[in-house]
């Protein structure tokens, strides 16, 4: 599986509206659902600071996310443009991949 993991703090007044754009049913999710071995989103809201968001983005692996990037790479600047007013700050905290469970 392939993670990447993206850290935003928000503007106080566009919190509703970062929600929505950022979370699994949101424009991020929509787009990164025409592609295959897209997974989910997950949008994760910090304990101590309530501007503070991160967002997981699963995928099956790292080929099926070069080729959304590819196929999709205009729609996602376009996307993010449009949405870079919600956040003071963003930062890709990084791209991970999941350790495999023990076996029997």
């Amino acid at each position: 599986m392939h993670i990447v993991i993206w850290e935003f703090t928000v503007r106080e007044e566009y919190i509703q509206q970062f929600i929505s754009a950022y979370g699994s049913n949101g424009d991020w999710a929509s787009l990164f659902r025409r592609a295959e071995g897209y997974l989910g989103t997950e949008l994760l809201r910090s304990s101590r600071q309530a501007n503070v968001f991160l967002t997981v983005d699963r995928w099956e692996g790292a080929a099926c996310f070069d080729i959304f990037q590819e196929r999709f790479g205009a729609e996602y600047k376009k996307l993010d443009t449009q949405l870079e007013g919600y956040s003071l700050s963003e930062k890709k905290v990084g791209v991970f991949s999941e350790v495999p469970k023990p076996g029997c």
